[in-house]
């Protein structure tokens, strides 16, 4: 029961930190960003919030600093907005599934595109 708890938790600080990012924190660095998970320990001490970000290396390395440099601004909005005896720590972290599930889908069509070449090449076989 205690982990429903958490989850839920977890699922409503997600959405908070969704809003504030979107329309309170107004550092420039800040672009193109998700939240797309929010992972609470299970004392409700430390939240870790993954975090993707859309542009190349020095944007999201820009992102996340400034995300870092907000989260005590991001923490305490948090808890007005939800009722918890204690406001869990917020860690951001990086979310790369993206970058990855990417990599595999370019991995995969350029097999597929190699049987299709194979396929199209006619077989030679001299017969004797």
């Amino acid at each position: 029961m205690a982990k429903l708890r958490v989850s839920r938790v977890g699922e409503q600080i997600k959405k908070e930190i969704v809003d504030i990012v979107r329309t309170e924190v107004k550092d420039p660095r800040v672009g193109f960003v998700t939240i797309t998970e929010v992972e609470a320990s299970g004392d409700l001490q430390h939240a870790t919030v993954y975090v993707s970000v859309l542009g190349d290396e020095e944007q999201r390395k820009g992102t996340m600093e400034a995300l870092q440099k907000a989260a005590g601004f991001i923490r305490a909005e948090v808890g007005r907005r939800v009722r918890l005896r204690r406001t869990p720590e917020l860690h951001f972290k990086l979310d790369t599934s993206l970058d990855y599930s990417t990599r595999i889908g370019k991995v995969l069509r350029d097999i597929k595109e190699g049987e299709k070449q194979d396929e199209s090449q006619p077989e030679t076989e001299s017969r004797i």
